[in-house]
């Protein structure tokens, strides 16, 4: 693959003898929606954890633009411009949307979560908080108290605030966990909006999603990588249909 944004080389995690991510070598291509899918217990979400180091790994390397990151804290990952959407989008519920995404924004201007800071100083960032609310269609919910939100609009604010923080990958665990049909379609197409000049890694259990937007899937199962691809050659794969079992039927179904 010939510019892998991230890679990881035999990324593994171990606790007390389980081996949960077991050798992962992964390539994540730059401008790619890559999708990380498989059965629960696969170990997607500590491979997460992993690329954003909340955990250390057992042993492997995780480089990024070819930088071996594999030492580095979650505040070096995040500066370097590798963004998990939840890091930054545990969004402040009593807070209005666009000061939720101001509060983003502070890290361009050097005082990151100086909640202190005079509402003048804020103001200047009003202007790129407004752009990022109409980048994912919350505009007219800038002044709106973010927990009066629906869920789906909630999501649309967690990718506006990760937005503000100029990430160059976005880390997205479930985007569309727990939606309606219309969330899911709407996230979805935003998604596909936000990518553009941007590379995602995913995790996600509807296929629908993962069949319409992504690039290339790689599937975990074990916390081995059991096979990768677009998503006909992954969903036409005799063993990732068999390690589905069940849900054979939705990847078979998800076109």
């Amino acid at each position: 693959m010939k510019d892998a944004i991230l890679e990881t080389k035999n990324l593994t995690r171990e606790f007390k003898g389980f081996i949960a991510v077991n050798d992962v070598n992964l390539k994540v291509q730059r401008g790619h929606i890559h999708a990380l899918i498989g059965p629960n217990g696969a170990g997607k979400t500590t491979c997460f954890n992993l690329l954003t180091k909340f955990l250390e790994p057992t042993s492997g390397h995780i480089l990024f633009n070819g930088r071996d990151i594999t030492a580095a804290r979650p505040a070096q990952i995040a500066r370097l411009g590798i963004i998990r959407s939840f890091q930054i989008s545990a969004v402040f519920p009593h807070l209005s949307v666009l000061e939720n995404v101001r509060i983003g924004l502070q890290r361009n201007l050097g005082t990151s979560f100086f909640f202190w800071k005079s509402e003048a100083t804020l103001n200047q960032l009003n202007d790129r908080a407004m752009q990022l609310l109409e980048e994912v269609g919350l505009a007219e919910f800038a002044d709106s108290i973010t927990v009066d939100l629906p869920y789906g609009r909630k999501r649309a604010l967690e990718i506006a605030t990760t937005l503000a923080m100029e990430p160059e990958m976005m880390l997205l665990d479930e985007p569309t966990q727990g939606m309606g049909h219309e969330d899911v379609k709407r996230v979805t197409d935003l998604i596909k909006k936000v990518a553009k000049g941007r590379t995602i890694l995913m995790v996600e259990h509807n296929m629908n999603v993962v069949s319409g937007i992504c690039d290339r899937i790689s599937v975990l199962q074990r916390g081995a990588i059991l096979a990768e691809g677009d998503y006909q050659t992954v969903s036409q794969n005799p063993q990732v249909l068999e390690a589905y079992m069940g849900s054979t039927a939705a990847l078979e179904g998800a076109h």
